[in-house]
């Protein structure tokens, strides 16, 4: 018998992609009756197979749940979700809730919580952050905020999903301003990696070994661990893409365009993410920032 306290709830999961794969496993595994939506042909019918229900628009989804949890890419594709043809808002239940996982201006966000009050049902901005494998295996962290209605609708299946979940405050937006701030971080981090990876290789040394130290020092980072692997394996399946920094830098970057706000670092990193993209890395993993430094030779995949 599962405990969970959310067991046996109706949970509604719209956007299989890396992470709201696992974040659906992870909802099925507490016992919940998982209802899973997505655009692509076959994939919501391929994971009902496994326990759940796959359902065709989010307005079919969003009418059967309790909690409808979004995990698509961006703010248009959020917008669609929620207001376009067939679209969740219209069609959710009185008490119900919007849970808003993607990573998109704070002030987008907060529109979605308005419109939502206007109708008279919950949202709750909570990005996510941990990669593909800290979903699957529900130790992934969000970053929340809501009133406290929807936060306690919320919260038990936020819970179920994540190893933290964080409410950083009582209305929409500050959990989309640490997401971005997160993603600064992550973004200067991964181009500060590819660049170390990069002299290395330019200088001579052996890779794996370069690694290995690396990550026995203070230099390392998650980033690099993580990352740098990926090269080392010759291996750019995109767990998150070129694109998604292009989108997520540019984001950081508008936020604090915004209020005149120096940031250097982002900057520079954002214009490296840029340059992979249009060099034709749009679709590969983020690691594959690397291949705009000249004179190199990359591992190649085994």
């Amino acid at each position: 018998m599962n405990d969970s306290p959310v067991a046996g709830r109706t949970v509604g999961v719209i956007g299989l992609g890396a992470m709201g794969a696992g974040m659906a496993g992870s909802l099925r595994r507490a016992g919940c009756d998982v209802h899973v939506c997505d655009v692509r042909d076959g994939v919501a019918a391929t994971f009902a197979r496994g326990g759940g229900t796959a359902c065709a628009t989010p307005a079919d989804l969003a009418a059967r749940c309790d909690v409808v949890v979004s995990v698509v890419v961006n703010a248009a594709q959020t917008e669609s979700v929620l207001f376009g043809a067939d679209g969740a808002a219209a069609a959710l239940r009185p008490g119900a809730v919007f849970v808003m996982c993607s990573t998109v201006d704070p002030n987008v966000s907060i529109s979605f919580e308005r419109r939502l009050e206007a109708i008279g049902r919950g949202y709750v901005d909570a990005p996510i952050s941990g990669g593909a494998a800290k979903a699957a295996s529900g130790e992934m962290t969000v970053m929340g905020a809501a009133k406290d209605g929807p936060w306690a609708t919320a919260e038990p299946f936020l819970q179920a999903m994540a190893a933290k979940v964080y409410r950083l405050g009582a209305t929409a937006g500050n959990g989309s301003k640490v997401k971005i701030i997160n993603q600064l971080l992550a973004g200067v981090h991964i181009a500060a990696a590819a660049e170390a990876m990069a002299l290395g290789l330019r200088e001579g040394v052996d890779a794996a070994a370069l690694y290995e130290v690396i990550t026995h020092s203070a230099g390392n980072s998650w980033m690099f661990e993580n990352r740098m692997a990926h090269v080392l394996a010759g291996d750019y399946t995109p767990l998150s893409a070129v694109d998604i920094f292009v989108k997520d830098l540019g984001l950081v970057l508008d936020t604090a365009r915004a209020t005149k706000f120096p940031l250097p670092l982002a900057s520079t990193a954002h214009q490296m993410f840029m340059q992979a993209s249009s060099a034709g890395f749009a679709k590969e993993d983020d690691s594959a920032v690397i291949k705009i430094f000249p004179g190199i030779e990359l591992p190649r995949r085994t």
